[in-house]
């Protein structure tokens, strides 16, 4: 073994054994591998999904982005936590993550109800949100984009994101694990905030600010006109 590797075989050792208990456990859940017109190719851990290997590839798999808005227009945004193993201390939209394999409901394809329900399921675990304040027809699903990111050079993603919106006030409970902060943004002052914190957002946060949030926000009563779930947007830095 040359020593590029044993530094490698260090470096995964002393970065596992510093992770918090519970988000490493998180890592053995199973995420559904796509190809990149989105047909399922099979599954693998979160871990495997997000490890970038040494060509810098990394497994394509789904996910969703939630953006929930109150009935006053605003934009829940929240602060992943430290203890988070990709991208931690970074704002995001309201809730990202992933439909697992094992739950046989969440690989519902028809309208993306699978989706759908990983999205509740995520929102209470992580926001505390409970089902009956955001019922599957309250989550309205816009379209699909696909990004590629490497991350920290350890951990990174490549996802085909479902990008999922709703409406609604509803009662929250932040899980201190998953979330550091979370906070409630008038479009008139989000601007500044992205600003504000350029250096500290989640790259798929990033893309779709600067390639479609505005012109959705404007929209909010009538989102429906942006349905697409034909085509699949492909965006890169």
């Amino acid at each position: 073994m040359n020593l590029l590797s044993v530094n490698r075989l260090l470096s995964k050792f002393l970065h596992t054994k510093r992770m918090d208990p519970t988000q490493k456990g998180l890592l053995q859940e199973k995420c559904i591998l796509v190809d990149k017109y989105d047909q399922v190719s099979g599954e693998a851990t979160k871990n495997d999904c997000h490890l970038v290997k040494p060509n810098g590839e990394i497994l394509l798999h789904r996910a969703f982005s939630v953006f929930l808005f109150n009935l006053k227009g605003e934009l829940l945004v929240q602060k992943r936590a430290s203890s988070k193993i990709t991208y931690p201390n970074r704002y995001t939209n309201t809730c990202c993550s992933h439909p697992l394999s094992d739950i046989l409901e969440e690989t519902e394809e028809s309208n993306a109800l699978g989706i759908k329900k990983a999205a509740q399921r995520r929102l209470n675990y992580e926001l505390g949100i409970p089902k009956e304040d955001l019922p599957l027809e309250k989550l309205k699903y816009l379209t699909r984009i696909h990004y590629k990111d490497k991350g920290d050079g350890k951990y990174g993603e490549h996802e085909i994101d479902y990008i999922i919106f709703a409406q609604n006030d509803v009662r929250l409970q932040a899980n201190i694990n998953e979330v550091s902060d979370l906070k409630y943004i008038k479009k008139e002052e989000f601007s500044n905030f992205i600003h504000r914190n350029k250096h500290q957002l989640t790259p798929w946060f990033h893309l779709i600010v600067h390639h479609s949030l505005e012109r959705w926000w404007d929209s909010l009563d009538n989102i429906e006109k942006f349905k697409d779930h034909q085509n699949i947007t492909r965006l890169k830095f």
